[in-house]
């Protein structure tokens, strides 16, 4: 009865049309040390350094794995899109275009929000595996105006953010790479912030750029240097969550990661410990098994859309009470924009090495910091005459998640204006200073609002402290995006994420394991 029971209540929560029936759904009860929900950047912090201090971990990730190496084909391509790219539960669009692939456990989840789309990664390693790759260290100042002052940016300068560094091995691109014919756009835009008179810096990447000068010497097909990378690398070389932080956790004999494990709903139990529903999952997303997973120690590393909606529902539905008033607010965009800058004469080539190689880094003023970079594109057989620029930038603007008992979830609300403010006064400006006379730029969040960046939800302050914990929540923690507070600080929010969990865990070891965890 318990097992039926249990299959209904994931079969509503799912809405996949795909569960095999409730009578053939085997359920599984595990007790746990700690479980840790996402393998992002903060679920790879947390699984390695607790598994460091002697700690059994299993980690949990909705995705599949995703193992790449030379000449693999692992990966899906932008230019023909299959069902691996979209996550089977997904809104069932890409990029704003209505789509229809056979269900998979793919890469990307479009969440629907109010006047904004939040895109979340699936698979071991988290976003790690389709972000272009920036690791950008934020100013004191900036960071001090967007993030709390008591993280204390001279510790994490000295101790955290060049930890993280060390780990993914980031490394900016050579210019024996750069000088290549495939590089030609990268060459372009350089020259073009040049003459702009604004800021140009090389972008420190966590990519072993001797495979794109392999592909280039024919050792390899192209992956890097054709701009075909842009939703996960094939060959290789690319230093994600999965071949980093996870592996040398796996190494210790003490991590268990757990792919096609989908969290369905956390609880509290009545003896304080944290109650985790899970469907295993095939690749089509059809649950093959239901788990329930009892731990001492939980740990929300998600995302921020999913931690957030995880949270909030289970606030809505009393299965963890007394969580903070601040849930579900302060989540923000990080000004995120993309464009597509066109120039019909020419300059930027029918085939785009990449994916990120120079950016503009306009942070003088704290109250307008921002970024633009250049990102290559795939080629399409022709030449589409056109690159493609990303900017983000400090703002204030916030939204939150409401519940809504019809479905069941929790959904976010967007202001309509949202970053109106950083994007019209820094970041277009400064596209458009590029750009200059030469080509027309296309704001792409114009006619499809989104987000690759969701920030908060969990915020570090209100519903937690610096280190993650949730307040009045005894062995209860946020250590991923939902814990920074909407923005981070002019950079893509990857290595802060990373140094404020390796901070968090150097406190949580020193001071929570062997008590709470």
């Amino acid at each position: 009865m318990a097992a039926a029971g249990a299959a209904a209540a994931a079969g509503s929560l799912t809405g996949t049309a795909h569960a095999a029936p409730a009578t053939r759904i085997k359920l599984t009860r595990e007790d746990h040390r700690v479980v840790v929900i996402g393998s992002g950047f903060g679920g790879g912090v947390t699984a390695l350094r607790l598994a460091q201090a002697g700690v059994p971990v299993v980690v949990l990730e909705r995705g599949r794995r995703w193992r790449t190496g030379p000449n693999a084909k692992t990966f899906p391509s932008a230019t023909a899109p299959d069902k691996r790219i979209l996550w089977c539960r997904s809104a069932p669009q890409l990029f704003g275009r209505p789509v229809a692939f056979d269900p998979y456990v793919g890469l990307v989840e479009a969440v629907v929000g109010e006047n904004m789309t939040a895109l979340c990664a699936a698979g071991v390693g988290g976003g790690s595996l389709v972000y272009q790759g920036m690791t950008l260290q934020p100013a004191q100042d900036v960071f001090n105006r967007e993030l709390p002052e008591q993280l204390d940016w001279s510790l994490m300068n000295r101790v955290h953010y060049p930890r993280v560094a060390r780990m993914l091995q980031i490394e900016t691109a050579p210019d024996r790479l750069i000088d290549t014919p495939n590089y030609r756009a990268v060459r372009t835009f350089a020259r073009h912030v040049r003459s702009a008179h604004r800021p140009l810096s090389k972008i420190p990447m966590p990519i072993d750029w001797n495979y794109a000068i392999a592909e280039l010497q024919g050792k390899m097909a192209p992956s890097y240097t054709d701009g075909s990378g842009a939703l996960g690398v094939n060959n290789g070389g690319k230093h994600t969550i999965d071949v980093t932080y996870l592996a040398a956790a796996e190494r210790t004999g003490l991590v268990d990661v757990r792919p096609q494990h989908e969290v369905i709903d956390v609880a509290r139990t009545r003896d304080g410990r944290w109650r985790v529903h899970v469907n295993r999952i095939d690749a089509t997303g059809a649950t093959v098994e239901q788990k329930i997973l009892t731990t001492r120690a939980l740990v929300m590393s998600a995302g921020s859309m999913n931690t957030t909606k995880l949270l909030v529902r289970a606030a809505a539905r009393d299965q963890i009470t007394d969580l903070p008033d601040g849930l579900g607010h302060g989540w923000g965009t990080n000004a995120d924009r993309i464009y597509v800058w066109s120039d019909p004469s020419g300059g930027f080539g029918a085939v785009q090495g990449g994916p990120v190689v120079y950016g503009s880094l306009n942070w003088s003023n704290p109250e307008l910091a921002h970024t633009v970079i250049q990102a290559s594109i795939p080629g399409f057989g022709l030449d589409a005459h056109s690159t493609m620029m990303v900017g983000f930038g400090v703002s204030d603007t916030r939204g939150h998640f409401v519940y809504d008992s019809a479905t069941g979830q929790a959904r976010l609300r967007w202001p309509h204006e949202g970053d109106a403010h950083i994007q019209t006064r820094a970041i277009h400006p400064t596209a458009q200073a590029i750009v200059g006379g030469q080509g027309v730029l296309s704001d792409t969040n114009a006619v499809f609002p989104s987000t690759w960046h969701g920030l908060g939800g969990a915020n570090m302050g209100t519903v937690c402290d610096l280190d993650g914990r949730v307040r009045e929540q005894r062995g209860l923690y946020v250590l991923d995006g939902a814990l920074i507070p909407g923005n981070t600080a002019a950079c893509n929010p990857s290595m802060t994420i990373a140094a404020v969990a390796e901070r968090a865990m150097d406190n949580l070891v020193r001071n929570d394991v062997g008590s709470i965890i």
